[in-house]
């Protein structure tokens, strides 16, 4: 072996106990939750040591008013699909404190508003095929040491209309409780 060779397997060797010191973020979890406007069922699966991939279904809610017309509300389907990098879950993990990916993180969120169905308080209510890609910064954390847990996020990013070659800049705030089941 040349040298190199050997300096780089020593060095793998020396990651290898901090690696297993520091869990990380969870293998798998899924999460029932909901906000102000709308019901999610999502899943994360670690990819890496603070990096996971969070796949995400339920319904999206919403006001529409005027002055002189009624207040429409709708429920429509989201999917969405979000990288996340918890930045500081090593740290929160030394500390021993319950898991369940409680961090800080950033994200790249990327939802899908399909026009299947919506579910209003009107008749013939419909949205356009779009898709959101929204750089966020977030925040989650469990409530107590239960599996329940409140999350909070915020970005600004472009949203794309499928069926119109239109787009537009959108904001994504979400303020959520939810249950973690493992």
């Amino acid at each position: 072996m040349t040298k190199i060779n050997y300096i780089l397997l020593v060095l793998l060797i020396s990651c290898l106990p901090v690696a297993s010191q520091n869990k990380g973020v969870e293998k798998d979890i899924y999460n029932l939750q909901t906000g102000f406007l709308g019901i999610w069922f999502n899943h994360e699966h670690r990819l890496l040591n603070q990096i996971s991939l969070r796949t995400e279904i339920g319904f999206d809610g919403g006001f529409r008013g005027c002055s002189g017309c009624a207040t429409t509300y709708a429920l429509v389907p989201a999917i969405k699909l979000e990288p996340r990098w918890y930045y500081n879950i090593n740290k929160r993990t030394a500390k021993n404190q319950k898991s369940n990916n409680s961090a800080n993180f950033v994200t790249l969120g990327i939802d899908y508003h399909p026009n299947w169905f919506v579910i209003s308080n009107h008749d013939n209510v419909f949205i356009h095929d779009q898709v959101a890609i929204i750089p966020k910064w977030g925040i989650r954390r469990n409530i107590g040491n239960s599996n329940f847990n409140y999350e909070a996020g915020i970005g600004i990013g472009r949203r794309f209309y499928l069926d119109e070659n239109f787009s537009d800049t959108t904001a994504d705030l979400h303020l959520r409780i939810g249950y973690t089941f493992k």
